[in-house]
C-alpha cells in the first residue's frame, strides 16, 4: 500500500458524465457511503469479479495525495482483503491518468 497511486474502474459514460460534473462519483456511493478503489495488484481480481465480460471501461489512476475527501483502507470482509475507499465524490484533479480498457 506504499505506492502513490490507487485505481477506479468505471465505464467511459460514466467518467465522461464526472467530467460534466466536475467530480467523480460512482453508482453505489448513495448506499454505500464510499467510492471502490483499488491497489495496482488488486485491479485484476476486480475486473474478473465485478466488471466480466463489460465493454467501454476505463481506469481511472488517482494521486492518493491530491484526493480530498477521506481515502481509507478497509477490510472487504467477504474477500479478506483491504481495499481503498474514497468516503466522497473526487475531486477531478486527483484523476492523474485515465486508460481504456
Amino acid at each position: 500500500m506504499d505506492s502513490e497511486f490507487i485505481y477506479h474502474i468505471t465505464t467511459r459514460s460514466w467518467w465522461e458524465a464526472a467530467q460534466k460534473e466536475g467530480k467523480l462519483s460512482s453508482p453505489r456511493f448513495e448506499e454505500e457511503g464510499y467510492i471502490h478503489c483499488a491497489t495496482a495488484q488488486q485491479i485484476p481480481g476486480v475486473l474478473e469479479r465485478y466488471f466480466a465480460n463489460q465493454t467501454d471501461l476505463v481506469r481511472l489512476t488517482l494521486d492518493k495525495q491530491k484526493i480530498q475527501p477521506p481515502l481509507v483502507f478497509e477490510l472487504a470482509a467477504n474477500l479478506n482483503e483491504v481495499f481503498p475507499h474514497v468516503h466522497g465524490p473526487i475531486n477531478l484533479d486527483a484523476v492523474v491518468e485515465v486508460t481504456p480498457l
